[in-house]
């Protein structure tokens, strides 16, 4: 499988401000991962929209996949009772 390129758009700089720095080190590495099985197992793919998310602890990280130019973007990091609020 080929590897995807992460993107991020701007907005997740300011989400991940708020995050303690070991638990943003952990998001990083799990969007890592995400280059390499964009829709690995813990993926969900979210109803009605073209985005999925998968937890990293508390954290939510939902991204999209453009199959067609090998990119996964981060859309929005937060915590599980605030990621959908965008």
């Amino acid at each position: 499988m080929a590897k995807y390129k992460v993107t991020f758009k701007k907005s997740v700089a300011k989400d991940l401000r708020g995050i303690p720095n070991q638990q943003v080190s952990n998001i990083l590495k799990r969007i890592e991962r995400l280059s390499e099985n964009p829709r690995a197992e813990g993926c969900i793919k979210l109803s009605g929209l073209d985005r999925y998310r998968v937890k990293q602890g508390l954290y939510r990280i939902v991204y999209e996949i453009i199959d067609n130019r090998l990119v996964v973007q981060i859309v929005k990091v937060g915590h599980r009772s605030s990621v959908y609020d965008s």
